[in-house]
């Protein structure tokens, strides 16, 4: 049984670069992996000004992070990439987005990647690209962005400046164009690769201002062109945002009818669609894209984030092969606190105690009561376990499951924090899983985490 289930690890270039093809080949061996996936950049050291931190800050909340395997001797590093091929400029033709200029970088370590992909198959071994969905160039998620217009808005047209995400609206059509280029171009470069696994093709709802989207003039256009009434989806949504950023009290949260009503009016149950049809024409678009032998596999946030995010789990079948729910729960406090902290400075004087409660019954991330005070949650540094349920990480992925009726959903597991949680994390998304696992990513994975991992899905 456990054979015919995926255990997949990120494996970035960087690490190839750095251990070798078969160190990495070793490490993947001794944790079990029966998969693997990378993206199609190479990397080398920079400094603050010119470079990206590795890992990620996530808006700073994250700066604790620290790499378990060490790049380039260090466990915090700047850096910045090229791509690890030289692209087809043909394919790209007319698009306002255009791939990375392959550099000195590409042309001395690229070849890598296709060695690594080449050995790996050798092995038995799936070979999977993890790209970006609507983040231009979409190599990876820290570098790149749309231009301005691209950019998703709020009701009212506003930018948001409050985000997580870089993602562009997924209604424009340059969005949607340079990722299916993009698509074309590594299934040319790359056709020995199994498939791809596509990141936030959605809306990242990590902060209010990532939910509440998207009223730009590509949304509006695309709203006419389905037959939904943009300007009552502005409307009602504008008035339960208004509503929880400057209209909350404590009787609301306590009773929370008013925001039902509110959250139950005709453009909101239309805005939720909406995003929704956009995430599936996004994916249906990228699954024309790419060779037909190629696996489309969706990367995408858990219930109940996924009702604000659009991720059409229901609408997947004949679309992409399987979906990979993410369990990243470094983030989940972090996220309970972007939205309670912009709630409590807009209302003055709600407490912080019966927001604390309101959100946790809405997220569905503790398996009791959850943490006693509000200023509990925190992103959780490298040695303390995160604060969210197991039991609730295996409802997650059974109700995605619900959802996504005969497509696979595949537990995506962090491998950040310490042994004891992460072993504790990967039970509960092996066992919430018939489809299998994949864990992000070995930056995280020391040996002592290999070995959890091979020990857990052996189960």
């Amino acid at each position: 049984m456990t054979r015919k289930r995926v255990v997949g690890i990120t494996v970035l270039p960087e690490y190839i670069q750095t251990e070798g093809v078969e160190g990495v080949l070793d490490s993947l061996a001794r944790a079990g992996a029966t998969a693997v996936s990378t993206s199609p950049y190479v990397m080398e050291p920079a400094d603050e000004k010119t470079g990206s931190r590795e890992p990620p800050g996530d808006s700073d909340k994250g700066i604790v992070r620290l790499l378990d395997r060490p790049l380039w001797g260090k466990r915090e590093i700047f850096v910045r990439t090229e791509p690890s091929f030289v692209p087809d400029l043909s394919i790209y033709e007319g698009l306002r987005y255009q791939p990375p200029e392959p550099g000195p970088l590409t042309h001395a370590e690229g070849a890598i990647v296709a060695d690594f992909i080449k050995a790996a198959k050798t092995k038995g071994l799936k070979v999977y690209f993890q790209v970006m969905s609507a983040v231009p160039p979409g190599y990876r998620v820290q570098f790149g962005g749309p231009e301005e217009d691209d950019i998703p808005r709020l009701p009212g047209g506003v930018l948001p400046t409050r985000r997580i995400d870089n993602n562009g609206s997924l209604a424009s059509s340059h969005i949607v164009d340079y990722g299916c280029a993009m698509l074309r171009d590594l299934c040319r470069a790359y056709p020995d690769i199994d498939g791809f696994r596509v990141d936030w093709p959605e809306y990242p709802p990590y902060t209010p201002d990532g939910v509440f989207l998207d009223f730009g003039a590509h949304a509006r256009k695309a709203a006419q062109r389905m037959g939904l009434d943009f300007a009552r989806m502005e409307g009602d949504v504008g008035g339960l945002r208004s509503t929880l950023l400057g209209g909350l009290n404590d009787k609301m949260l306590e009773d929370n009818g008013a925001l039902r009503e509110l959250a139950a009016r005709p453009g909101v149950t239309d805005w939720l669609q909406f995003k929704t049809m956009l995430a599936e024409e996004l994916l249906v678009a990228y699954r024309a894209a790419i060779d037909t032998d190629k696996e489309l596999i969706a990367m995408a946030f858990p219930p109940p984030w996924s009702l604000l995010s659009g991720i059409p789990y229901r609408k997947l079948d004949g679309v992409c092969s399987s979906v990979q729910t993410k369990l990243y729960t470094m983030h989940w406090p972090t996220m309970l606190r972007f939205y309670g902290d912009a709630i409590l400075e807009a209302n003055p004087g709600l407490s912080s105690e019966k927001l604390l409660r309101f959100i946790l019954r809405l997220l569905d991330i503790a398996d009791d009561a959850g943490l006693p005070n509000y200023e509990d949650y925190a992103y959780p540094g490298p040695d303390e376990a995160h604060p969210c349920g197991v039991e609730a990480q295996a409802r997650k992925i059974r109700q995605a499951q619900t959802e996504a009726g005969s497509v696979p959903v595949v537990a995506a597991a962090h491998s950040y924090g310490p042994l004891d949680d992460v072993r504790a994390r990967l039970r509960a998304a092996w066992e919430g899983s018939s489809a299998g696992v994949w864990v992000n990513r070995y930056c995280y994975i020391a040996d002592e985490k290999l070995d959890i991992i091979r020990e857990e899905t052996a189960q």
